[in-house]
């Protein structure tokens, strides 16, 4: 199997940690090209910052899951590069789709208050 491709998998990964931490750190303003951009978040700064905060530490979680997944399947004998991307591709679309599920339902709650 092709190191690269495992590589580039958590290189990819890192690089979704580091566009994390700004967001938990509340360092983003409204905007429309960074952070979790909906009708809700961008109408109020405070469901803005509590929403991406929340979102970002999804991130940072499914960032970790990836380069895990990543390394682990990797090593996994007999595992055909075509399998590999596709089961790297699968965590990645599981993990990133519960971050967003929860961080949707948790801005639904706040922007109600």
């Amino acid at each position: 199997m092709d190191l690269a491709l495992m590589v580039m998998y958590v290189v990819f990964n890192i690089f979704l940690a580091l566009i994390a931490i700004p967001l938990i750190l509340e360092k983003i303003k409204p905007n429309g090209l960074y952070g979790f951009r909906v009708r809700d978040t961008l109408a109020d700064e405070r469901v803005w910052y509590a929403t991406n905060k929340h979102f970002g530490v999804r991130l940072l979680v499914i960032s970790q899951c990836n380069v895990l997944a990543s390394v682990v399947l990797y090593a996994v004998p007999g595992l055909s590069l075509d399998v590999y991307a596709l089961a790297c591709l699968g965590v990645f679309v599981v993990t990133f789709w519960i971050g967003f599920t929860q961080s949707w339902r948790y801005m639904k709650s706040i922007a109600r208050k």
